[in-house]
């Protein structure tokens, strides 16, 4: 209240009123939804610059592109199986051979690991990604899901944002639960070696969320 009093004059006054905020430069940007608006908790774009912004919107697309694409690749072994034959022939090492998630690290060999480095630097460099061009705004030329309709595109452009968003923190907290569970959906009753057991039968724990302490003030 005393926060939103002194921005805008009242306890509960209307964002318009503050009319000095250099934040009023992107809150027309896509990815400013509703209800919560252009959101900027850390004050990242409080200096109002156009440079930064851009800069940090490029990176935000990108790892949410790949987010996405890593939570799909979580999932989809689960629902359809592993690819037949061999990852490699030469060590007789099968797709099926490979476990899904974090495990898998360790199981596929340098050779692959280096195909997929290679990719990865292909995709960076194969495109002037400077500022000012189509591919800083994340247009690689691959219009599979695009629209004729200005309008409709601008709708698509934005849900692709907000699923990057999603998917950023899908993938940390299958990445944090396969950890910790050996399962990116795994039990709870897995992770015997959790210091918060000695408290999940007090009082206030409650379903769906359990003993929850994100700040582990309990960890000791």
């Amino acid at each position: 209240m005393f926060f939103q009093d002194g921005l805008t004059g009242s306890a509960w006054g209307d964002w318009a009123n503050y009319t000095d905020s250099p934040l009023r430069a992107f809150e027309n940007e896509l990815g400013v939804q509703a209800p919560v608006g252009f959101w900027d908790p850390a004050g990242l774009s409080a200096d109002g610059s156009v440079e930064n912004f851009k800069r940090r919107r490029q990176t935000e697309i990108k790892h949410g592109r790949i987010a996405m694409l890593a939570t799909m690749g979580y999932i989809t072994p689960e629902i359809t199986g592993k690819f037949p034959g061999y990852l490699s022939p030469s060590a007789k090492l099968a797709f099926s051979d490979i476990p899904n998630g974090l495990a898998a690290i360790s199981k596929v060999p340098s050779g692959g690991w280096a195909q997929i480095l290679g990719y990865m630097a292909y995709c960076e460099i194969s495109q002037d990604q400077s500022a000012g061009t189509p591919a800083a705004d994340g247009d690689f030329g691959w219009k599979v899901l695009t629209a004729a309709d200005p309008e409709e595109k601008t709708k698509k452009l934005a849900a692709e944002i907000a699923n990057g968003r999603l998917a950023m923190m899908a993938i940390i907290g299958m990445f944090f639960q396969d950890g910790l569970t050996g399962s990116a959906w795994g039990d709870w009753a897995n992770y015997t070696d959790s210091p918060l057991r000695a408290f999940e039968n007090e009082l206030g724990v409650q379903a769906p969320v359990g003993f929850w302490d994100p700040a582990g003030l309990s960890a000791d």
